[in-house]
């Protein structure tokens, strides 16, 4: 099912007036998505909410009903979008229950430390913290799937890529949806070619997401804020949705072809008429709602639960390619 064009049109209109970040200061940004969250319908009442406090990570799990209370000790570790200065467990809590319902597994959301209070490399430490912490607790690498949404999927990128150095074993595998792979460069053709037709992204927004992160700093970038320049060999089996209407276009197709010239694996799903992390408006989504699902079957696949991703047939508008070098 889709979403007819003229709904699509106004809802990005809508999105195009209200979500310019520009200029705003960081606490007015983080009030305007905690009420723009107050929309999202409640969490129906049989998904647990579990706070985790400890010295190595905040965040939450959310636990849909379906999970079964015996078996492997299986979860997805998630973070968060919002730019590096905002976005926290409460307001994903939506899509964190659908995520976990959709994968039958525990979703832990992790509320790292935001700029500008805390710049980089504060965001990257809190992930890999949350990585080890999960280890500590006894799940296996093997046991264990990132996910992200834009500079969430980023720091998911960032964590394999700083597990791999530091010579640990990798999760199983890693779902980024509207990934940003270049924090620094911002060279994408995406960024000019659909510069018209996203309705919350743009190169000067993304601009202000690097100088949020890094602060005053006039030195050489960190060379991990770009992802898409690094060699990624060694990266588990990645999973990437972006919509065909967003300035990320470009990191995302760019970001499969370096990882699969790297020796990995890729399954890129480029979805007709949507915008960046499109996913968290599933409950007025279809192609939303769809998307998750496929998340699903994506995690089903890494864990041996389901044979493959879904066809391209079974889902209208979007383009699928997946391929291993």
């Amino acid at each position: 099912m889709q979403t007819p064009i003229e709904q699509l049109q106004a809802m990005k209109s809508f999105l195009k007036q209200t979500g310019g970040n520009l200029g705003k200061p960081a606490e007015q940004i983080r009030s305007e998505m905690a009420e723009a969250a107050k929309q999202l319908p409640a969490l129906p009442g049989d998904v647990q909410v579990k706070p985790v406090t400890t010295r190595q990570l905040t965040g939450e799990w959310v636990i849909a009903n379906c999970i079964e209370a015996e078996g492997r000790k299986r979860a997805i570790l998630y973070f968060h979008g919002g730019g590096f200065i905002s976005g926290n467990c409460e307001i994903y809590r939506d899509l964190a229950a659908r995520l976990s319902s959709a994968c039958s597994v525990p979703v832990l959301t992790v509320e790292y430390r935001l700029a500008p209070e805390h710049r980089y490399p504060a965001a990257n430490e809190d992930c890999l913290n949350a990585y080890r912490w999960m280890l500590a607790e006894g799940y296996s690498p093997d046991d264990i799937i990132l996910g992200g949404d834009s500079v969430g999927a980023t720091l998911a990128l960032m964590t394999m890529i700083s597990v791999r150095d530091a010579g640990e074993k990798m999760p199983a595998g890693a779902f980024l949806l509207s990934p940003h792979s270049d924090l620094v460069h911002l060279d994408g053709y995406s960024y000019d070619s659909l510069a018209d037709s996203d309705p919350t992204g743009s190169r000067e927004g993304n601009q202000r997401i690097l100088e949020d992160y890094l602060g005053g700093s006039s030195g050489e970038k960190p060379a991990i804020l770009s992802p898409l320049r690094l060699y990624l060999h060694g990266l588990p089996h990645l999973y990437i949705q972006v919509g065909d209407q967003e300035v990320l276009l470009s990191d995302a197709e760019r970001l499969a072809d370096r990882a699969r010239a790297d020796g990995v694996e890729v399954t890129l799903e480029v979805w007709e008429n949507m915008w960046s992390v499109f996913q968290f408006m599933a409950a007025l989504l279809p192609e939303a709602q769809q998307a998750i699902m496929n998340i699903g079957s994506y995690t089903g696949g890494i864990w041996g639960k389901t044979a493959n991703l879904p066809d391209d047939s079974n889902h209208g508008g979007v383009t699928l390619t997946s391929a291993e070098a």
